[in-house]
């Protein structure tokens, strides 16, 4: 049907293109309707989704910022000397200060190659292919076995490199030119330390390098032996193998001799500002919910058809779709609830052992609601005591936010807040879904494959439509024309007869 043929207007005079035209024009009508069904559910879909990602900013934030302990619980650490001693604290440790008394820094054991052994680093060369193995103990007494294959033709420099790139034999070692020397020296500082070649092979390898080796079995000659660090804690004498070293969630490094005292405290201002940043994020979050909640609607603005898309200018467009997208989430329950159960979230008294008198409620370390209605629930803070109230307690204020529990009042602000986001966002995404899912996952995809369907069945109805109309007045062309055919023949008939 749809390749039938079509005769406009010859016999009739009549422009049948436009009479057809219009008269599809009323039959398109419920197909524009449905179109436009059709792009009120996909406006609705992207608003819910971009709640959903409003949501998930904020928590993010709450993850990043308030649950974790290093955001929260950061701690400022001082020394009296650093160029005795410099200090780094986890979130666990204990604000207190350490005296130290460092009577030795750790040293690297170092192996020289023999005074009075010069090697020709312009004729060096390995004569064939040779596999080193040393039994190697680090400072701290750990051991390993280090295998190194050189080739043949490796020349000086590139013996240094393998030895420097091998990580279980773990050296820096370097080809001193003035002196015609080479040193190893060990990467971890330590009195274990010590470098012992297991085969003969290997002894005979270091012996072009200058090391005095004989036999196998035998340390690498030249040693200068590593050192431990001595150092007496809070009044403990102790040894290490390295200057750097973990106690008590602080890390220290020594630098040198002498005393100093290491101070830990919390960092309040970081603390403070975790906690601000909270309150921006969520005030920011439900402004923008409420807004899409009292969003105007304005039904009489549909959205346009491509045909009144053609006869307005981009920016009537734009004015025209402002109008006809807003209020797509007007009163929404799901949202709605979320913003009244965030509010419960934040005002219920957290409750257990970890929670001191004073340290239950936001309003007391203060945060508190807003006064002015219109502002929808936004907190506000006082400053001055939130910066009183952490210094006072910085435990109880993380508490206060992370504390875990079996019940709701229980569980600390941010938990709660957590469980309430991401139980929306579920809900959201059953009647939006996301960008990675198909249509047929929510229920809103499920809705427009639903109106796909019915706008392919309506297109194919309208073709069928619009061929009836052209045959239809193709045969009244066809039958004009056969009786303008038969008039003119009469005519013919008639007059040439009378002539």
């Amino acid at each position: 049907m749809a390749n039938t043929m079509r005769i406009s207007g010859l016999a009739s005079g009549m422009d049948i293109d436009k009479i057809v035209s219009d008269l599809m024009k009323a039959e398109r009508a419920p197909l524009d309707k449905l179109k436009q069904k059709k792009q009120l559910l996909e406006w609705q879909r992207d608003d819910y989704r971009s709640m959903n990602t409003l949501l998930q900013g904020l928590d993010d934030y709450l993850f990043s910022n308030i649950t974790l302990q290093s955001s929260m619980l950061k701690k400022t650490v001082s020394s009296s000397n650093e160029s005795v001693v410099t200090a780094t604290a986890g979130s666990s440790a204990a604000n207190v200060a350490t005296t130290m008394q460092v009577n030795q820094v750790a040293t690297s054991a170092v192996w020289l190659s023999d005074a009075g052994t010069r090697v020709d680093k312009a004729n060096f060369s390995v004569a064939a292919d040779v596999t080193l193995t040393i039994n190697v103990t680090n400072g701290d007494g750990t051991k390993k076995q280090a295998t190194i294959t050189v080739k043949q033709g490796t020349t000086l420099d590139g013996v240094i490199a393998q030895l420097n790139s091998n990580l279980d034999l773990g050296v820096s070692a370097f080809y001193d030119e003035q002196t015609g020397r080479v040193s190893i020296m060990k990467k971890e500082t330590g009195a274990q330390a010590s470098l012992v070649l297991a085969d003969q092979a290997t002894v005979d390898f270091f012996a072009q390098l200058g090391f005095t080796n004989t036999a196998a079995g035998q340390e690498l000659t030249g040693k200068t032996a590593g050192k431990d660090a001595q150092v007496t804690i809070n009044g403990l004498t102790t040894t290490r193998s390295a200057n750097t070293f973990t106690i008590n969630g602080v890390t220290y490094t020594l630098k040198g001799t002498g005393a100093a005292t290491v101070s830990v405290a919390t960092d309040a201002d970081a603390m403070f500002n975790a906690i601000k940043g909270f309150v921006d994020k969520y005030n920011d979050t439900i402004d923008k919910i409420n807004a899409e909640l009292k969003e105007e609607r304005y039904r009489d603005y549909l959205p346009l058809t491509d045909e009144q898309k053609e006869a307005m200018t981009e920016k009537q467009i734009e004015l025209w779709e402002e109008k006809a997208r807003s209020g797509m989430l007007r009163g929404d329950s799901v949202l709605s609830s979320a913003l009244s159960q965030m509010r419960m979230n934040l005002y219920t008294k957290v409750e257990g052992a970890n929670i001191p008198s004073g340290f239950s409620q936001l309003a007391q370390i203060g945060i508190t609601t807003s006064s002015n209605y219109l502002d929808g629930g936004k907190l506000i803070i006082d400053e001055t005591k939130l910066r009183e109230k952490i210094k006072e307690n910085p435990d109880a204020v993380y508490q206060l936010f992370n504390q875990d529990g079996a019940t709701d009042a229980e569980k600390g602000i941010a938990r709660r807040l957590r469980d309430t986001i991401k139980a929306t966002i579920g809900k959201i995404e059953q009647k939006a879904g996301k960008t990675i899912w198909t249509n047929q996952q929510f229920a809103i995809g499920r809705d427009l494959i639903q109106i796909n369907e019915q706008i392919d069945r309506f297109e194919d109805r309208l073709k069928e439509i619009e061929d009836r109309y052209w045959r239809q007045f193709t045969a009244m062309e066809k039958a004009i024309q056969r009786a303008n055919e038969q008039s003119m023949y009469l005519m013919n008939a008639f007059f040439g007869g009378a002539q």
